[in-house]
Protein backbone atom coordinates (compact mmCIF):
# COMPACT_ATOMS: atom_id res chain seq x y z
CA UNK A 1 0.00 0.00 0.00
CA UNK A 2 1.36 3.55 -0.72
CA UNK A 3 0.29 6.63 0.30
CA UNK A 4 -0.74 8.16 3.53
CA UNK A 5 -4.59 7.07 5.05
CA UNK A 6 -6.27 8.49 8.29
CA UNK A 7 -8.65 7.30 10.89
CA UNK A 8 -10.25 9.93 13.55
CA UNK A 9 -12.25 8.86 16.66
CA UNK A 10 -15.03 11.01 18.43
CA UNK A 11 -12.46 11.93 21.38
CA UNK A 12 -12.93 15.93 22.15
CA UNK A 13 -9.39 16.25 21.19
CA UNK A 14 -8.45 15.25 18.24
CA UNK A 15 -10.30 18.39 16.46
CA UNK A 16 -8.61 21.21 18.90
CA UNK A 17 -5.06 20.09 18.83
CA UNK A 18 -5.30 18.48 14.85
CA UNK A 19 -4.51 15.01 15.39
CA UNK A 20 -5.53 11.43 14.15
CA UNK A 21 -6.01 8.40 16.21
CA UNK A 22 -4.42 6.69 13.48
CA UNK A 23 -2.21 6.98 10.58
CA UNK A 24 -0.84 4.34 7.90
CA UNK A 25 2.26 4.95 6.01
CA UNK A 26 2.59 2.10 3.69
CA UNK A 27 3.47 -0.87 5.73
CA UNK A 28 4.19 1.60 8.73
CA UNK A 29 0.98 2.34 11.47
CA UNK A 30 1.09 4.35 14.16
CA UNK A 31 -1.64 5.22 17.01
CA UNK A 32 -1.28 8.25 18.85
CA UNK A 33 -1.69 8.47 22.49
CA UNK A 34 -5.10 6.62 23.45
CA UNK A 35 -6.75 7.00 26.95
CA UNK A 36 -9.26 5.42 28.82
CA UNK A 37 -12.24 7.56 26.97
CA UNK A 38 -15.73 5.34 26.14
CA UNK A 39 -17.63 6.02 23.05
CA UNK A 40 -18.56 9.64 24.06
CA UNK A 41 -15.42 10.53 24.77
CA UNK A 42 -15.84 10.34 28.33
CA UNK A 43 -13.06 9.47 30.87
CA UNK A 44 -13.73 5.62 31.90
CA UNK A 45 -12.96 4.29 35.45
CA UNK A 46 -11.57 7.46 37.12
CA UNK A 47 -8.58 6.58 39.64
CA UNK A 48 -8.50 2.83 38.31
CA UNK A 49 -4.87 2.35 36.59
CA UNK A 50 -6.29 -0.71 35.78
CA UNK A 51 -9.82 -0.06 34.46
CA UNK A 52 -8.41 2.56 32.19
CA UNK A 53 -5.47 0.81 30.69
CA UNK A 54 -7.87 -1.54 29.26
CA UNK A 55 -9.67 1.07 27.81
CA UNK A 56 -6.78 2.30 26.22
CA UNK A 57 -5.86 -1.37 24.64
CA UNK A 58 -9.64 -1.22 23.53
CA UNK A 59 -9.55 1.59 22.03
CA UNK A 60 -5.99 0.97 20.27
CA UNK A 61 -7.49 -2.43 18.90
CA UNK A 62 -10.72 -0.56 17.70
CA UNK A 63 -8.80 1.61 15.90
CA UNK A 64 -6.32 -0.81 14.29
CA UNK A 65 -9.18 -2.83 13.29
CA UNK A 66 -10.82 -0.16 11.37
CA UNK A 67 -7.41 -0.15 9.50
CA UNK A 68 -8.00 -4.00 9.02
CA UNK A 69 -5.15 -4.84 11.79
CA UNK A 70 -5.05 -6.86 14.62
CA UNK A 71 -3.32 -6.35 18.26
CA UNK A 72 -0.63 -9.05 17.07
CA UNK A 73 0.41 -6.45 14.68
CA UNK A 74 1.58 -4.18 17.21
CA UNK A 75 5.02 -3.85 17.28
CA UNK A 76 5.81 -1.24 19.98
CA UNK A 77 3.73 0.37 22.42
CA UNK A 78 4.87 3.50 24.81
CA UNK A 79 2.83 3.71 28.12
CA UNK A 80 3.12 7.54 30.18
CA UNK A 81 1.50 6.75 33.65
CA UNK A 82 0.97 9.01 36.48
CA UNK A 83 1.71 6.67 39.18
CA UNK A 84 4.36 3.86 38.69
CA UNK A 85 3.58 2.64 42.15
CA UNK A 86 0.83 1.08 39.92
CA UNK A 87 2.83 -0.55 37.76
CA UNK A 88 0.95 -4.42 38.40
CA UNK A 89 -2.16 -3.13 37.05
CA UNK A 90 -0.77 -1.78 33.78
CA UNK A 91 1.44 -4.45 33.54
CA UNK A 92 -1.72 -6.71 33.87
CA UNK A 93 -4.01 -5.34 31.24
CA UNK A 94 -1.28 -4.94 29.08
CA UNK A 95 -0.12 -9.07 29.16
CA UNK A 96 -4.19 -9.64 28.52
CA UNK A 97 -3.76 -8.19 25.13
CA UNK A 98 -0.55 -9.32 24.40
CA UNK A 99 0.32 -11.95 25.83
CA UNK A 100 0.96 -14.50 22.73
CA UNK A 101 2.86 -11.77 20.86
CA UNK A 102 4.09 -9.17 23.15
CA UNK A 103 5.49 -6.01 21.28
CA UNK A 104 8.94 -4.14 22.02
CA UNK A 105 7.36 -2.22 25.18
CA UNK A 106 8.16 1.39 26.99
CA UNK A 107 6.92 2.43 30.29
CA UNK A 108 7.37 5.71 32.00
CA UNK A 109 6.18 7.90 34.68
CA UNK A 110 4.95 11.38 34.28
CA UNK A 111 3.62 14.52 35.96
CA UNK A 112 0.48 14.61 34.45
CA UNK A 113 -1.69 13.99 31.40
CA UNK A 114 -4.56 16.28 29.36
CA UNK A 115 -7.25 15.54 31.98
CA UNK A 116 -6.27 15.26 35.95
CA UNK A 117 -8.72 12.06 35.59
CA UNK A 118 -6.23 10.32 33.23
CA UNK A 119 -3.86 7.80 34.70
CA UNK A 120 -2.31 6.19 31.66
CA UNK A 121 -1.92 6.87 27.86
CA UNK A 122 -0.58 4.32 25.57
CA UNK A 123 1.14 4.74 22.38
CA UNK A 124 1.32 1.60 19.51
CA UNK A 125 3.10 1.25 16.79
CA UNK A 126 1.86 -1.70 14.49
CA UNK A 127 3.56 -3.50 10.78
CA UNK A 128 0.68 -3.89 8.28
CA UNK A 129 3.38 -5.65 5.72
CA UNK A 130 2.88 -8.75 4.19
CA UNK A 131 4.33 -10.93 7.07
CA UNK A 132 1.02 -9.79 9.26
CA UNK A 133 0.28 -13.52 10.54
CA UNK A 134 0.65 -14.21 13.81
CA UNK A 135 3.70 -15.23 15.07
CA UNK A 136 4.17 -17.28 18.01
CA UNK A 137 7.58 -17.39 21.17
CA UNK A 138 7.77 -21.43 20.33
CA UNK A 139 11.36 -21.49 18.65
CA UNK A 140 13.33 -17.81 19.85
CA UNK A 141 15.37 -17.27 16.90
CA UNK A 142 18.33 -15.22 18.77
CA UNK A 143 18.70 -15.20 22.45
CA UNK A 144 20.88 -12.40 24.26
CA UNK A 145 22.63 -13.71 27.14
CA UNK A 146 25.04 -12.24 29.54
CA UNK A 147 28.73 -13.51 29.11
CA UNK A 148 29.98 -15.32 31.73
CA UNK A 149 32.05 -13.40 34.53
CA UNK A 150 35.52 -13.95 34.18
CA UNK A 151 36.77 -16.85 36.54
CA UNK A 152 39.18 -15.90 39.36
CA UNK A 153 42.15 -18.13 39.29
CA UNK A 154 42.15 -20.98 42.17
CA UNK A 155 44.19 -19.77 45.00
CA UNK A 156 46.49 -22.59 44.64
CA UNK A 157 47.66 -21.64 41.26
CA UNK A 158 50.85 -20.84 40.88
CA UNK A 159 51.46 -17.09 40.50
CA UNK A 160 53.20 -16.38 36.51
CA UNK A 161 57.07 -15.41 37.17
CA UNK A 162 57.80 -12.16 38.21
CA UNK A 163 59.63 -10.09 35.12
CA UNK A 164 61.45 -8.36 37.93
CA UNK A 165 65.37 -9.30 37.59
CA UNK A 166 66.21 -11.84 40.84
CA UNK A 167 67.98 -10.00 43.58
CA UNK A 168 71.25 -11.54 44.23
CA UNK A 169 72.82 -12.07 47.68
Amino acid sequence: MSGISRISTNTPWEPIVGYSRLVRAGDIVAVSGTTATDDRGLIVGPGQMYVQARQALENIRTALERAGLAMHQVIRTRMFVTDMTRFADVARAHKEFFADSPPASTVVEVRRLANPDMMIEIEADAYAGTANSQTTNAKPQASIKPKPAAKSAPKSAKKPPSKKPARRK
